[in-house]
């Protein structure tokens, strides 16, 4: 009788090859995988043809002078050290987005949650109410843009007209230094109030047990207490991603200054966004364009961090109270 030592060894079956490739061990399993993979395909080739491979592009094209017209020119930093020393309109546009973004954030999530708040009774139709309230958020924005143009004229605009009717002399709006900024903004609050950010908060709030709302209002809790002490604690998440939303919205603002002011009058909005779409696609400086919006998604990242850090301090999640 044979011993253990001579009994021959026992082989599990290899895996075939297209098996061992995509990581499963059948080739049954294998054609699903490959019909995912082919499926995730579009996407891919549209990821790295349309998002990386420019990105890495510019980049790249940060590094040297381009002016579409002659091949780039390596030239190192010098593109950034003219961004911080060399551009008299570099620091004014950051400036003059951070203003606009002081005005339209908080201004677009307190409107858009009073709204979403009003929206999220219970009546007989609320839902065409909520139709109503969202439609002006998908007017594309140069036709908004055009739209209070005309609204805010200064001669025969109605915003004027109704002004002049209590007495009150409109100013220059889009053609005033001290007006075109705020115009702007207004132009932008109004469609955004009853846009993205407040289905976001409908939704949010649509989430908030009722039953705590219940064991308020028997320890007689009124309306503000309830709001302050029960429900922003509970939607304080979904009021975090509106902010970070609108932060990074408001600044990427270009469409309305464009279309409406062109960035004037005297650079009064002149964003940075602008001042990089003039750089790059006015002037043909594709270098230095490319070394302005490097900047910026790093002015994005040191925003969103920023959040993220203060955030832990008044943003609270159900996970936490378990």
């Amino acid at each position: 009788m044979a011993s253990l030592s001579q009994q021959p060894e026992i082989r599990s079956p290899q895996r075939p090859l297209i098996a061992r490739i995509v990581g499963v061990e059948t080739r049954y399993q294998a054609g699903f995988a490959l019909w995912g993979y082919l499926f995730l395909l579009p996407w891919v080739v549209g990821l790295v043809l349309f998002i990386i491979g420019p990105m890495i592009a510019s980049l790249y094209l940060s590094l040297t002078q381009y002016d579409i017209l002659s091949a780039p020119k390596f030239i190192g930093l010098a593109n950034y050290q003219q961004a911080f020393f060399g551009d008299p309109q570099f620091w004014p546009s950051i400036l003059r987005t951070l203003e606009y973004g002081v005005i339209t954030v908080p201004l677009g999530l307190i409107g858009s949650l009073l709204l979403a708040m009003f929206l999220n009774r219970q009546v007989r139709g609320i839902g065409a109410f909520r139709t109503f309230f969202f439609l002006p958020s998908l007017t594309p924005t140069a036709a908004l843009a055009l739209l209070w143009i005309w609204l805010f004229d200064p001669n025969f605009g109605l915003v004027n007209e109704v002004l002049r009717a209590v007495g009150i002399p409109g100013p220059g709006w889009f053609a005033s230094p001290q007006w075109a900024l705020p115009a702007v903004a207004l132009t932008t609050l109004w469609a955004s109030w009853g846009g993205s950010t407040m289905l976001i908060f409908l939704a949010g709030l649509q989430g908030v047990d009722r039953s705590l709302l219940e064991a308020a209002d028997i320890d007689g809790a009124g309306g503000w207490n309830k709001f302050w002490s029960v429900t922003l604690p509970l939607i304080s998440p979904t009021m975090f991603f509106n902010f970070i939303l609108g932060m990074i919205a408001a600044l990427q603002v270009f469409t309305v200054a464009y279309v409406a002011t062109e960035g004037g009058p005297n650079y009064a909005t002149w964003f940075y966004a602008l001042h990089l779409y003039n750089q790059a696609f006015k002037y043909f400086q594709m270098g230095y364009g490319s070394a302005l919006a490097w900047l910026f998604v790093l002015i994005l990242l040191l925003f969103t961090v920023v959040q993220l850090r203060f955030s832990r301090s008044w943003v609270h999640y159900d996970s936490e109270a378990k």
